[in-house]
């Protein structure tokens, strides 16, 4: 530790180096010699009893840190929470010591519950690198135990907030995605909270889909609430719509995911960590689980899926959540809307029962609406879906919507789709036969989406309809125009869309 004296002070540097902590140190320093540093992969600033690992940029521009001062990118300023000009010291760190949990789970030793808590505990500290988390994570799936399983979901649901509701029945819905458009959860919770069952459905942002559930709402209404919002919007209403993020549920898993997609690594065992360790931290106590399985959803086989289903059922057993899980159709996306604004227009439509609304997202949203109201013991076995429908054809369901919306704060103006579009046009006649989800994911979020909420695609066929040559098969929203190249860029190489047993490829029309 540097003498007492020697302090420099905090300056925000305006660059966003997420999920890493990053300062920036003056080559011509007048407290430290960053020549001291330079070799370490970590610093640690100590600002008294706070204390922040981070990684150390030596710079000779005076504009991003002067030689009194210590440049904190903005990820690392708002983990540290002091205001600018406060004063901190810098000292060599020392690495967490959980690393050695690490190195011998490369080694094929198989971890105690002490050494996973530890573990989860530095990542959820921001106490590991990119490259040391990679390394936990290719460890961790060459193979993890039954016992390292659980400890790691029940680290994880520790490692954060974990939120107390007081009542024996806290029911959740919650689909593993992959699917584009699968917006069901917001359909779901307004007629669960029309029935009187308690809903607080926090729901995370998209990372690499075009929208998350959060996003999706947030065109409706305000979904950055705290716990205390939360619990307020959920006593009055019964459910809420709200940001996982916004409220540190899990937050080591946050940190894991970054690394987890550019990865690709999505082993069952940490999909199981990662769901049932948010649902343990937010009080429910049964959930329904949505798993899609498809050709090109997340789980592509029934044998894989009955794999996945009976380990979720296993953990949430031994960590006292009752779940129910429902296979559902994966091989296309759901409704018409892909992307924030177009996807809330889906949702509402439904709600609303107009008669052009999405067929599919009401069927499934009713399917999993059911499942999730028979946990009510008031209710006689199966009758769920009875109830479900009842409550989305009275409008109910809408009414608790709106409250739900009001409760949270209705957002100030509607956002529109994007202006820029393109058709994505059949090449020839015949029937639509499969449709790409994860292509279609993609393009739509080359558009923009969810970053520009009314980015997207908007889709005219689904499997199995007929389509003549020149007839659109989806359109492209977009709101920058550089997006909107790369997405038609895309979608010329590859519609998705398969008509025929031909993909599409190559015609588009403005």
């Amino acid at each position: 530790m540097a003498a007492q004296t020697d302090y420099l002070k905090i300056k925000r540097v305006a660059i966003d180096t997420e999920p890493e902590n990053t300062v920036f140190l003056s080559r011509q320093c007048t407290v430290y010699r960053p020549e001291e540093f330079r070799a370490l992969k970590k610093i640690e600033v100590n600002a008294g009893p706070k204390k922040l690992l981070a990684t150390l940029v030596v710079t000779d521009d005076h504009a991003i840190t002067a030689p009194d001062e210590l440049g904190v990118g903005a990820p690392a300023f708002r983990r540290l929470g002091l205001a600018e000009g406060a004063k901190v010291q810098i000292a060599q760190a020392t690495p967490p010591r959980s690393l050695d949990a690490v190195r011998r789970k490369i080694g094929g030793e198989v971890m105690s519950a002490e050494d996973i808590g530890a573990i989860i505990s530095d990542i959820a500290a921001h106490r590991y690198s990119p490259m040391e988390i990679a390394a936990y994570l290719i460890a961790s799936a060459s193979f993890t135990t039954t016992d390292e399983l659980l400890a790691t979901t029940r680290a994880m649901a520790e490692s954060g907030a974990e939120i107390k509701w007081g009542a024996p029945l806290i029911v959740d819905k919650h689909c593993i995605g992959g699917i584009p458009g699968n917006r069901t959860s917001m359909i779901v919770a307004p007629i669960v909270a029309a029935h009187g069952l308690k809903m607080p459905k926090t729901s995370s942002r998209a990372i690499t889909s075009p929208s998350g559930t959060a996003d999706t709402m947030e065109v409706l209404a305000n979904v950055a609430l705290s716990i205390e919002d939360m619990k307020r919007v959920v006593d009055r209403e019964n459910a809420c719509l709200a940001w996982g993020g916004h409220v540190n549920l899990s937050p080591a898993d946050d940190v894991l995911i970054t690394v987890e997609r550019p990865l690709a690594i999505d082993t069952r065992e940490q999909m199981v960590a990662s769901i049932l360790s948010k649902k343990l931290a937010a009080g429910s106590t049964h959930i329904v689980l949505d798993i899609p399985v498809g050709p090109t959803a997340k789980v592509r086989s029934q044998g894989d899926a009955v794999r996945l289903r009976k380990l979720m059922e296993y953990v949430s057993a031994e960590i006292g959540l009752v779940i129910d899980v429902v296979f559902t159709d994966g091989a296309q996306p759901v409704g018409r809307g892909v992307g924030p604004v177009l996807e809330a227009r889906d949702v509402m439509a439904v709600l609303k029962n107009e008669p052009d609304a999405p067929a599919d997202l009401r069927a499934r949203s009713l399917l999993l609406a059911g499942h999730v109201l028979d946990f009510d013991p008031a209710l006689r076995g199966g009758a769920g879906r009875v109830r479900a429908q009842e409550l989305l054809d009275s409008g109910k369901a809408l009414a608790a919507m709106e409250r739900i919306i009001e409760a949270q704060g209705r957002a100030a103006s509607p956002a529109c789709a994007g202006e820029l579009a393109a058709e994505i046009v059949a090449t020839h006649d015949g029937i639509v036969a499969a449709m790409d989800c994860f292509r279609l994911a993609r393009i739509a979020r080359l558009a923009g989406a969810p970053m520009d909420k009314g980015a997207g695609i908007d889709l005219f066929r689904k499997i199995g309809d007929s389509v003549k040559q020149g007839e659109p098969l989806y359109r492209i929203h977009s709101c920058f125009a550089s997006d909107f190249e790369f997405a038609k860029a895309m979608a010329h190489e590859d519609s998705g869309v398969t008509v025929n047993g031909a993909a599409v490829r190559g015609s588009i029309k403005e």
